[in-house]
């Protein structure tokens, strides 16, 4: 029996739910990288981030290549960095709208429309 779609999206998004699988992800919109890099990037051992990289490897999000002694690793579409960009375009609007009741509630009752207080 195959998986309905909202659990294969649900198992996706779990994917992307680590810190660092979400930085690796960001540093390669860039371009292609080589795990020496990514290491100097993120604040992390060496087999934490070979781990996760792995994860990220077999959900097929980056792709590998051997250069010699170098692994270098880059994200397998475009589409990954598209959805990273409307990830952070949520949250901005998300944060945004936040700011706005802090604002609000930081200026007491001033910021209260007339009437609503008593």
């Amino acid at each position: 029996m195959p998986v309905p779609l909202y659990q294969a999206k649900a198992e996706f998004f779990r994917t992307l739910g680590h810190p660092v699988r979400i930085r690796v992800l960001e540093l390669l919109q860039d371009g292609p990288r080589p795990v020496r890099e990514l290491l100097t990037e993120i604040d992390i051992e060496a087999s934490s981030l070979s781990q996760q990289l792995a994860v990220l490897r077999r959900t097929q999000l980056v792709t590998a290549t051997r250069e010699g002694n170098t692994v270098v690793y880059e994200l397998s579409t475009p589409d990954v960095a598209e959805l990273l960009g409307a990830a952070r375009r949520i949250l901005t609007a998300l944060l945004a709208d936040q700011g706005t009741l802090l604002a609000q509630l930081r200026g007491g009752a001033a910021a209260e429309p007339q009437g609503a207080h008593r």
